[in-house]
């Protein structure tokens, strides 16, 4: 066996075993750790793969980012854990059965899945000819141009969607009115009190 075969089944070994421990460890900490090293191991299989430009984007985004987020939130945030695993129980049933209809769809999609004749697959620029990150720009602005802007408009309305959903305005807080103060008039604001000698305001 090749150093880059027993590379490729150790890289393989660890997103499988990282990807199975994030799902069953019961705590959360454990899992996002877990998390982390299925990340390391699907970066290791993208170098394998000759596509160097990728796996650095998901060391560093994936594992120097988003899990490092996660983690400091899952430390940082007192959730009770129990009570949310109770109540993700009761709604087990309906999530195996949502769960089981996609598994079909996804079965039947596949199953039927049938190629047009004359229809020309889009191929990728050989990398002998571009560098890797020069092939994935001409690949994503050139060929697929419109579904990556789509795609970007997706995710921004998903964004707002969000922020939408999650902003409560609350009556008891104050807030500043910066428009407000600019147009104050200090005449107005200033009150002059003549306090007589043995009298207290």
């Amino acid at each position: 066996m090749s150093v880059a075969g027993f590379a490729f089944y150790v890289f393989a070994l660890t997103v499988l075993a990282g990807g199975l421990f994030t799902v069953v460890s019961r705590n959360p900490v454990h899992s996002v750790l877990w998390l982390i090293t299925a990340f390391i191991g699907a970066t290791g299989l993208f170098v394998l793969l000759g596509a160097e430009f990728i796996a650095m984007l998901l060391m560093i985004v994936y594992v120097g980012a988003v899990a490092v987020l996660f983690l400091f939130v899952v430390m940082m945030l007192d959730v009770d854990f129990a009570e949310l695993k109770a109540g993700m129980a009761q709604y087990m049933p309906i999530g195996l059965l949502v769960g089981v209809i996609l598994l079909v769809e996804l079965g039947m999609i596949f199953g039927t899945w049938a190629t047009a004749d004359g229809v020309e697959m889009m191929a990728a620029p050989v990398l002998g000819e571009v560098q890797n990150t020069e092939a994935l720009g001409l690949l994503i602005y050139d060929d697929y141009l419109l579904l990556f802007q789509l795609a970007g408009l997706v995710l921004l309305v998903a964004m707002i969607g969000a922020i939408v959903l999650t902003m409560r305005h609350r009556r008891d807080i104050k807030r500043q009115n910066v428009v407000a103060q600019m147009q104050r008039d200090p005449k107005a604001s200033i009150k002059m009190v003549d306090v007589k000698p043995g009298q207290g305001l």
